[in-house]
């Protein structure tokens, strides 16, 4: 179920991105208003038409996105991350967690360094 909204919600989202992009600008900031040719619609008509399309669609893409929100919050409800990767539950108070040595979280000292060969330039 949750693949098959994911799928309509791309398939919107695409749909919003092209709608937005086929209206003409209001402000012709770019130059490319599309002049006043005729064609099947009136400027005013495609105007309507379009906004009326790109409002379904955005209310559409939020009730998707919103249903996703809610089916994501379900399958992680009584979850953690920490338990998904093997970690298990939080460590009691005065328990140590198992943490890697030190020595293998710092830098090497520079006596333990190795020696790098010399350079043959």
């Amino acid at each position: 179920m949750e693949n098959i909204i994911l799928v309509v919600h791309l398939i919107l989202a695409i749909c919003l991105i092209g709608v937005v992009l086929l209206q003409r600008s209001e402000g012709g900031g770019l130059g490319l208003g599309g002049g006043g040719g005729g064609g099947v619609m009136s400027g005013r008509q495609a105007a309507t038409a379009l906004g009326k399309l790109t409002w379904a669609f955005a209310i559409a893409f939020l009730a998707t996105s919103i249903t996703l929100t809610i089916i994501a919050a379900q399958n992680s409800a009584g979850s953690s991350v920490l338990d998904r990767i093997g970690g298990g539950p939080a460590t009691e108070a005065g328990d140590s967690p198992a943490l890697p040595p030190a020595s293998d979280l710092l830098p090497p000292i520079s006596g333990d360094a190795p020696l790098l060969p010399p350079r043959a330039d």
